[in-house]
């Protein structure tokens, strides 16, 4: 009898740590069972090299969202789609940046905050872009003499 309550505990013990495991995994991987605290907003730009997903969207260097996906539109500009945290409220007149994390860094996309009254609603589109600044590009017109 004695030895049957010992085994049931460490079965209880071993089922309780797998649960907290599961759920840590969840928690720190980010990952959403239930429910999205997030609505998706698009923004196209001319070029986004070094963008991937899953890179940080930041308003005044403070991370409000990810990169969701990267895509071609036909009008050949890279269509980006990026999830904001919800009860983040973005206006129709920000303006979103590629940026560079320091001087080597991983790219991001900064948005800047607007004046006007009208609210972008989950799925439109920013219309003010800034696509990122081609180190390679502007080398090569300093060296050629194309500044």
């Amino acid at each position: 009898m004695k030895n049957t309550s010992i085994e049931t505990s460490v079965g209880i013990f071993v089922l309780i740590g797998l649960v907290c495991v599961g759920y840590l995994t969840i928690k720190l991987g980010k990952m959403e069972l239930i429910g999205d605290n997030n609505y998706p907003v698009y923004a196209k730009f001319q070029s986004v090299s070094g963008l991937k997903k899953g890179s940080h969207v930041e308003m005044a260097g403070v991370r409000i969202g990810t990169i969701d996906s990267i895509s071609l539109d036909k009008e050949s500009k890279a269509l980006v789609k990026m999830k904001i945290e919800n009860g983040l409220v973005l206006t129709d007149d920000v303006i979103a940046s590629v940026k560079t994390a320091g001087m080597i860094g991983d790219k991001y996309i900064r948005i800047s905050p607007g004046g006007s009254d009208v609210i972008l609603k989950p799925g439109e589109m920013i219309t003010e872009t800034e696509s990122a600044v081609d180190l390679e590009e502007l080398i090569s017109k300093y060296v050629f003499g194309g500044v």
